[in-house]
């Protein structure tokens, strides 16, 4: 089912969602001018398998109890017993049903049963099945791909994720380019950055603060813009800044030392604001990509994928860094070996900021000119929704903060956790670093060597993570919760022997958990806390339920820069590891496995929320598979569950769909209005379905002008 689930009727205030009674008949609808559209099944052309052939009374049953073990229930039920569709009860549903398939997609159902519902064998061997054909039918087309162009394949990849992702490949750049210079500003002078002789240590602490309080200023505000707005004044406007803040940090300076650390400091911050807004529109703009917003399919079987390419860009970005920052060293330097010159220092820094300043203005341009967005949904979901006159859907916010509160709690408390963890990655390279290669105490570019190692193994565990968080026995949430146990143990093991693993003869098992740690790392919550905190949410509020996520994260990270400049090593390692085990605990109460759950159907389901009528949603995105333990154990919505209800309501929500399209053919309200949004909602209304309707309205039109006519005589 597509987005026009949520759409309003005529009078811009009757949801389309399935209501207590039968939508309203479309026999006043005029068919002149309306498509005729083939039906894939000639065999059940006209067929209306509607309430008028009720099924034959079972001997000893009296017809009131046919109609109980038939299916039909009371309007305390949703359904009403006169005017149920005995073809759509679970033991008659079968491909005969005119519209079995846009009910049972068969990239989620088996034999007209969702996959979750089969039993433990037979759904093994669907998923598996479904697997393995979906991997054969990517390796044929890109083979074709090749076989015509040998470059077809890198274009089409570089076209979707690299330029997806580049706002991220820009951030990661120069993020990790000042954590990088911190060693080299500390070798060249010592004085300010090491000893605070001429510089205030509250100005240089206060470099990394600046930079995170920015982050997270520019995580909300853009958050809230991109829902408020639109995603792409959200994208446009973040390049613009970050290109603007890599201006500031490369022409910074003072008078002083002291003074150019101050102007250092507030450059980060302004640049911290563009990269926080990178964060929610980079997810939800990977999620709701035109390039998928038709096609169901690839939304269930590779949304996951889709997001996690855009966002690995960034480790590319700081892979890019490193060896632009290694190569400006040796060419401004001459050598790799201290001590290093200002001049050198100078030029290394300002250059390295100066070319992603170029590349970053280039994005801005991309974005604004070149870029397709697939805004249609958002626009959709505000338009049928009572949004304040600003056209921000406060009353969507707030119920995220009630109805959803429990995921809100895992997504935000889930990304704090994982960027603490992330601080206690850095721990080892110093100690492991200083232990394995003693005579290049002070060599900042056999840091920046044993970082490139780092940076490897941790896309390694990007690009799993991007193979396996779609795949149905896997996915995010238990990828989550092993990233989150994987890098806890590893730091409890650390704390434990860390005088034993800091000794020359067990250093390479320290450095071995110091790569683990960074794989889990990636192969775990740093990516699935960045797709989880948009997918559990509706689309009118995806970008600030993001945005606020994030923001919590960057909490986490600045945690970590207070509290470890009071304590030693090892007592970092005792701190960090328990961040590791209350992940684990968060995701598995909170966070709900939306693992091949289509979001359009959860949309549908938020509108039935945002009507107050959550519980006559009877769909799967209340599934139990789709839910988290909280929602299921304490507010007990998997009850809510009735795959007989749910078809029910969406015959009537397709009927309803129908009637909209047919007005709007009628009034040509779809080409003149929103053109734009042609393409995407192509989906919405199979052609089968289309004609089963448009054949019921065939037949019931005679029977509505004979009685006209009886009347007039």
């Amino acid at each position: 089912m597509a987005l026009s689930f949520i759409l309003r009727g005529e009078d811009q205030q009757t949801p389309m969602i399935a209501p207590d009674s039968n939508a309203p008949s479309p026999a006043v609808l005029s068919l002149s001018g309306s498509p005729r559209i083939q039906n894939h099944n000639p065999n059940i052309e006209g067929q209306t398998f509607s309430s008028l052939d009720p099924p034959s009374p079972t001997p000893g049953r009296s017809p009131n109890e046919n109609d109980k073990t038939s299916g039909g229930r009371g309007r305390g039920g949703g359904l009403d017993t006169d005017k149920v569709d005995y073809a759509l009860q679970n033991e008659k549903f079968n491909q005969e049903h005119p519209l079995y398939h846009d009910l049972a997609p068969e990239d989620s159902y088996k034999d007209g049963v969702y996959w979750a519902d089969l039993s433990g064998s037979d759904r093994r061997q669907w998923v598996n099945s479904q697997q393995n054909t979906e991997t054969m039918r990517e390796i044929k087309h890109i083979w074709g791909m090749f076989k015509k162009d040998p470059l077809s394949p890198l274009s089409a990849y570089t076209k979707r994720y690299v330029m997806g992702g580049f706002g991220l490949f820009t951030e990661g750049y120069t993020l990790f380019s000042i954590g990088n210079l911190g060693a080299l500003y500390k070798a060249v002078w010592p004085l300010c950055w090491s000893t605070h002789q001429v510089c205030n240590s509250n100005w240089v602490a206060a470099v990394d603060y600046l930079q995170i309080i920015g982050i997270i200023f520019g995580q909300i505000l853009v958050g809230v813009e991109g829902d408020w707005v639109g995603r792409k004044t959200g994208l446009v406007q973040d390049a613009l800044v970050m290109t603007v803040g890599l201006v500031m940090l490369t022409a910074s300076w003072g008078t002083t030392l002291e003074g150019w650390v101050i102007c250092y400091g507030f450059s980060q911050f302004f640049y911290g604001i563009g990269v926080g807004g990178e964060y929610p529109m980079t997810s939800t703009t990977a999620m709701e990509s035109k390039s998928v917003a038709g096609s169901q399919k690839d939304d269930k079987l590779h949304r996951g994928r889709n997001v996690v390419l855009a966002f690995l860009m960034q480790g590319w970005g700081q892979l890019f860094n490193q060896g632009i920052l290694i190569i400006l060293l040796l060419i401004f330097h001459h050598s790799a070996n201290p001590p290093y010159s200002e001049v050198s220092a100078q030029w290394t820094f300002r250059v390295s900021f100066a070319i992603m300043a170029v590349m970053t203005l280039w994005l801005a341009y991309f974005r604004f000119y070149k870029k397709k967005y697939s805004s249609a949904a958002l626009k959709r979901s505000k338009k049928n929704s009572r949004v304040n006159q600003s056209g921000y859907d406060l009353h969507s916010l707030k119920l995220v903060g009630t109805h959803f509160a429990g995921r809100l709690i895992g997504t935000t408390m889930g990304w704090l956790f994982n960027d603490f963890l992330f601080y206690g990655n850095k721990l080892f390279a110093s100690t492991f670093i200083n232990i394995i290669s003693p005579s290049s105490k002070g060599n900042v570019v056999t840091t920046w060597n044993w970082n490139l190692v780092n940076i490897g193994v941790s896309l390694v565990g990007y690009y799993m993570a991007a193979l396996l968080i779609d795949h149905k026995f896997y996915g995010r949430k238990r990828m989550q919760i092993i990233g989150f146990l994987g890098d806890g143990v590893l730091f409890l093991i650390s704390a434990i022997w860390y005088h034993e693993l800091s000794t020359p003869q067990h250093i390479r098992g320290f450095q071995t958990i110091y790569y683990l740690s960074s794989f889990f790392q990636q192969f775990g919550p740093n990516c699935t806390t960045f797709l989880l905190a948009a997918e559990v949410f509706p689309v009118s509020v995806r970008a600030t339920a993001h945005g606020l996520s994030a923001a919590s994260g960057k909490v986490g990270a600045l945690l970590p820069a207070v509290i470890y400049n009071y304590v030693d090593t090892r007592t970092r390692f005792w701190i960090v590891w328990p961040f590791g085990i209350a992940g684990v605990f968060v995701t598995w109460l909170f966070i709900p496995d939306t693992t091949g759950l289509d979001l359009r159907e959860q949309d549908r389901y938020w509108a039935f929320v945002r009507e107050g009528r959550a519980k006559e949603y009877h769909g799967i995105a209340v599934h139990p598979r789709h839910l988290s333990l909280w929602e299921k154990m304490v507010l007990k919505r998997h009850l809510q569950y009735d795959a007989e209800k749910d078809r029910h309501q969406r015959v009537k929500e397709l009927k309803m769909i129908w009637e909209a399209k047919k007005n709007a053919q009628l009034n040509e309200k779809m080409r003149d209005e929103e053109p734009e949004e042609e393409h995407e909602e192509e989906g919405e209304l199979s052609h089968t379905a289309f004609h089963h309707f448009d054949s019921i309205h065939e037949k019931q039109r005679p029977h509505a002008e004979s009685s006209t006519s009886t009347i007039a005589e």
